[in-house]
């Protein structure tokens, strides 16, 4: 029996490997020993087992002491991930033909539930720390000059934390856009930890979010694809946030995800508190031990930068002199067994959780010092800025226009026809709809040529893209 994905799990899991990476339970129990669950708990809609599609018993009141547990008047479990609860706050607080304000580094997801629900994007860009080379916050006085400037928009979009952990003034943001009387939304992927520590940032709903997704399984301990939609204020149609939950959600919701939610909370109302205390301890203890290793650089904060509001502590972004960060992830993968959570030209980023103990902290510090013993001369200086799009026609248009594929090298001037993404962290370089420039022609080049993935170019040895016919 041939089993490839089996084969590659059986060998990860006997190498004693280190997670500093998503899913935040890191391969550890919580609460109730899951081998003697599954499969058995794999079940579907059967009597007294309630639906998620209209629960009533049980499944409705889990999501009641979520919404307890996390500040929300309402809490809605979303099974296919942020992604999925993201396309579903979309639709329920806008209807088609909306204009929405976003980011231009959001998530793929946020530019997907655009395209699915018809809606009209105009973009504010995050600050480019060029002294640091990483983008950092939003400054609330570019979204109310944005939404100044154009009455239609109906929804702000806003990533917080971003993906490095930097967040930014997310209680005057929402102030500045109930002003204007819009909808904040929040994809609060890489957050949802943020309501059980006070010396973490401010929860996103209690800043004043009308509406806020959360990946639980990234930085608490559910399972991977199980996420929670919180309803932060009477703004958002909680019956149209239900119906629209339907047409984005399987008929056949997993119970194990389900319950993986369920857990992830009730552990954080026990021990859950006490080990989240304890790896901010250590998260903050390894900060300072890496900032004394010749040669590395772990990025905290700028004082200088009036975007960064707070720093979560949990995510631990550092670089090694003369090293990329896609190569330092890399050695550190394959000769020590520990596995981060992405990296760029610059930085390797550890993704810490509450499951994380004190030997996992011991051992990527004692890795790190190892690797920074020798000296790299790989690097040159380079300027990381996105450069801005040029949109030419509506993303959803332009995703269902014919298409035709070219080589990179003679795309430029033509329209896109799908997203261009350096995976991590997900953020589209190109969308649907938007002229391939030279300045972006030159910028894929020099990201492959650095060992970035590109998801959206396709050909043998992805030397293709999509554009308009």
């Amino acid at each position: 029996m041939s089993t490839p994905i089996l084969d590659a799990l059986k060998k990860l899991r006997m190498q004693n490997s280190i997670s500093f990476h998503t899913p935040g339970h890191k391969g550890r129990n919580t609460l109730i020993n899951w081998e003697d669950y599954i499969p058995y708990i794999d079940i579907t809609e059967i009597w007294g087992m309630d639906n998620l599609q209209d629960p009533q018993g049980i499944i409705k009141k889990s999501q009641e002491m979520a919404a307890e547990a996390f500040g929300a008047k309402y809490t809605l479990y979303s099974i296919n991930g942020t992604t999925g609860g993201i396309y579903i706050s979309l639709s329920a607080v806008t209807n088609p033909g909306d204009k929405i304000l976003i980011q231009r580094n959001s998530h793929k997801s946020v530019y997907n539930g655009a395209l699915l629900n018809r809606l009209n994007i105009e973009y504010i860009y995050p600050n480019y720390n060029k002294k640091n080379q990483v983008f950092t916050g939003v400054a609330p006085q570019d979204i109310e000059a944005k939404l100044k400037e154009d009455k239609d928009i109906k929804v702000v979009v806003i990533t917080y934390p971003n993906y490095y952990g930097i967040c930014s003034d997310i209680t005057t943001i929402a102030k500045v856009v109930h002003k204007y009387d819009k909808i904040l939304l929040v994809d609060e992927a890489h957050g949802s930890h943020f309501a059980f520590s006070e010396s973490l940032p401010i929860p996103a709903l209690e800043a004043g979010a009308d509406i806020a997704v959360q990946s639980t399984h990234k930085t608490l301990a559910s399972f991977t694809q199980s996420s929670m939609i919180h309803v932060g204020t009477d703004r958002v149609n909680i019956e149209k946030l239900i119906d629209m939950s339907s047409l984005y959600q399987s008929t056949s919701p997993s119970y194990p995800l389900m319950l993986s939610l369920e857990i992830a909370r009730a552990y954080m109302e026990g021990e859950g508190i006490y080990k989240l205390e304890e790896a901010l301890s250590l998260a903050r203890h390894t900060t300072c031990r890496l900032m004394d290793i010749n040669g590395v650089y772990v990025f905290t904060e700028d004082e200088e930068d009036s975007t960064i509001y707070h720093k979560d502590p949990m995510k631990i972004l550092f670089r090694l002199d003369g090293i990329t960060g896609v190569h330092l992830s890399r050695m550190l993968m394959e000769r020590y067994h520990i596995y981060l959570e992405m990296s760029d030209y610059y930085y390797a980023l550890a993704l810490a959780s509450l499951m994380n103990n004190k030997e996992d902290f011991k051992r990527l510090l004692e890795a790190v010092e190892e690797v920074a013993k020798d000296r790299y001369n790989e690097t040159k200086p380079i300027d990381i800025n996105i450069p801005s799009p040029n949109v030419k026609m509506p993303i959803y248009e332009a995703f269902y226009s014919n298409k035709k594929a070219t080589d990179i090298r003679e795309s430029i001037g033509k329209i896109s026809a799908s997203y261009i993404i350096p995976y991590p962290p997900g953020i589209p370089l190109i969308c649907p709809g938007e002229e391939i420039t030279e300045e972006l022609h030159h910028y894929i080049l020099q990201l492959m040529d650095i060992g970035i993935e590109i998801v959206g170019l396709i050909g043998y040895n992805k030397e293709k893209i999509l554009v308009i016919d």
